[in-house]
């Protein structure tokens, strides 16, 4: 009995001498015991096939221990930590799942679990279903479908949508009584992209505003109204397009002829129009002398640090920081004007090979089939600035993160620029994001940008920012120094977070982040010693006065 237990097997048969030909090695120390054995929980698998998998993978592990002599053998550096502990942790798998007692503990934890994450998607749904104000009977029924699909019991869903119902003081539509009575005939196509359209509507999102899970729950939605995913898709695309033109006809209305931001290739960008921003006091200035860009730029150029990262300088200067668009995210809104002094930027994300200088130990931790030129990831915070404190120790500098204004200003520069090459998208030459070669829900499977999960920097050269910073979009989220708070409407010099708080700024974007979601002013946070497999760091060197 393993009802709503997912459990991916990878397993063909016979098992492939080269680890990059499958996946499954790389599951060997999962939470998931049977994920470590590649085995389907739903299956229900005899404990004679627990024992073949295993007997296969140890088999599979012991011919590669000779590349334990072989440091530099790129199979070997591959495989890593799996040398030494695969047969640990796959023999513990097998050990837990030959017992009847254990193995019900773990099905009941991942039943648990699957429960959640199928109680989290409903929640989702049921939330746009009542957008209007009132639950309709032929909703109410796609929610049922819904919740069967994923393993929850009518009742269930039932206690759902009553509790819901009850907390948002919502109603259910009674159907007007019919008056004729005729033929009745299945919804047409036409009708099921009507009410979808509605759906949309109602839901008073834009690209600034709506949200992966909001999507997803969107797609969801229409799917069970008897939409294709893919129509459904191109449906929401062509609606924000649509609001997107609305609210840019609707901030330059009256304002006279707008300036176009110019693109990287001198082009007249796409929905550039600049934005009015309310008439302000000019903030205080540093006290640092007056020197213009160029004057900057021949004082103190560009260097390349004892590791080989090459810090570029961002000038001083001016911009709008925040969202300016109506129905911006909460937590990118209200904008404001910041003045910044000039700093030093690293032109790409800390990599494997820079941070292992620093903790060769992290080796270990590596995304499986990733190389030195990958940007780091699994390091908190924490991590990213002690590795600053090192440095600068090394080399007598100040290096640190960076504020949230420096990395928006040194990725969206002066003209309000959406993404840090410009005002275009839907293209792979441009950042690593969520293409073909991903399975998430709202992949673009139109798009491919060469990378199924990060890619080593400096491989979307076309992407850089207005300051020629490379990945600032895409690939791997960003740390920053600051501490979470809403912004606050007042001009700023050099901003900087307030001193503590629960949840530390990461900005960028990842190669699990749709294409919207790379813009220059979309902010995440989490707890400062969270580390995950796309979240990394860039760093930033003072300058001397």
């Amino acid at each position: 009995m393993r009802d709503g237990v997912k459990c991916v097997a990878v397993f063909p048969t016979p098992l492939p001498d080269d680890p990059q030909k499958w996946e499954g090695w790389s599951k060997y120390n999962s939470t998931n015991p049977y994920e470590r054995l590649c085995l389907d929980a739903q299956q229900n698998p005899t404990d004679e096939l627990i024992e073949e998998h295993c007997r296969e993978l140890l088999r599979w592990w012991q011919k590669k221990l000779p590349l334990k002599n072989q440091p530099s053998n790129p199979v070997a550096q591959l495989l890593r930590a799996g040398l030494d502990e695969s047969s640990r942790y796959l023999t513990e798998a097998r050990m837990e799942l030959l017992d009847p007692e254990r193995r019900k503990k773990v099905d009941a934890v991942l039943a648990a679990e699957a429960e959640q994450q199928a109680i989290a998607e409903f929640n989702k749904v049921l939330a746009f279903s009542i957008a209007d104000g009132g639950l309709r009977p032929e909703e109410e029924k796609a929610l049922q479908r819904f919740g069967a699909d994923h393993g929850l019991s009518e009742e269930k869903v039932l206690q759902f949508i009553e509790a819901k119902l009850k907390e948002t003081g919502t109603t259910r539509v009674v159907p007007e009584p019919e008056v004729e009575t005729e033929t009745v005939v299945a919804a047409t196509a036409s009708d099921a992209k009507s009410e979808f359209l509605r759906v949309l509507q109602l839901s008073g999102l834009d690209s600034e505003s709506m949200t992966d899970d909001q999507r997803d729950a969107l797609i969801n939605i229409a799917e069970n109204s008897g939409l294709d995913p893919g129509d459904a898709e191109d449906m929401v695309d062509e609606y924000l397009e649509e609001i997107d033109r609305k609210q840019i006809a609707e901030i330059t209305k009256g304002k006279g002829k707008p300036t176009a931001a110019v693109g990287p290739n001198g082009t007249s960008a796409v929905k550039a129009a600049k934005v009015k921003v309310v008439d302000e006091p000019v903030p205080a200035t540093s006290a640092r002398p007056v020197l213009s860009p160029q004057q900057e730029r021949k004082r103190y150029p560009n260097f390349s640090n004892s590791l080989g990262g090459q810090m570029l300088l961002i000038p001083s200067g001016e911009f709008i920081m925040g969202n300016p668009f109506p129905k911006a995210p909460p937590n990118e809104t209200p904008h404001f004007r910041v003045t910044i002094s000039r700093f030093y930027i690293s032109r790409f994300p800390i990599t494997n090979a820079h941070y292992e200088a620093f903790d060769p130990l992290h080796k270990s931790k590596r995304a499986p089939a990733t190389g030195d030129r990958h940007p780091v990831v699994y390091v908190s915070s924490l991590d990213a600035m002690k590795f600053c404190q090192w440095l600068s120790t090394r080399e007598r500098r100040k290096y640190r993160l960076p504020t949230e204004a420096e990395w928006e200003y040194a990725a969206k520069g002066t003209d309000g620029r959406r993404y840090p090459w410009g005002n275009f998208d839907k293209r792979g030459d441009l950042a690593n994001f969520a293409d073909k070669n991903t399975s998430f829900a709202w992949s673009d499977r139109q798009i491919d940008d060469g990378y199924a999960e990060s890619a080593p920097v400096g491989s979307f050269p076309r992407g850089a920012s207005p300051f020629g910073i490379e990945d600032m979009a895409g690939n791997v989220w960003e740390w920053c120094s600051d501490f979470f708070e809403q912004y606050k409407p007042a001009p700023k010099a050099d901003p900087h977070g307030p001193p503590s708080g629960a949840k530390r700024v990461y900005r960028g974007g990842s190669w699990k982040s749709r294409f919207a979601s790379l813009q220059t002013t979309a902010r995440s946070a989490n707890v400062p010693n969270f580390s995950c497999n796309d979240l990394g760091f860039r760093i930033v060197c003072e300058c001397e006065s």
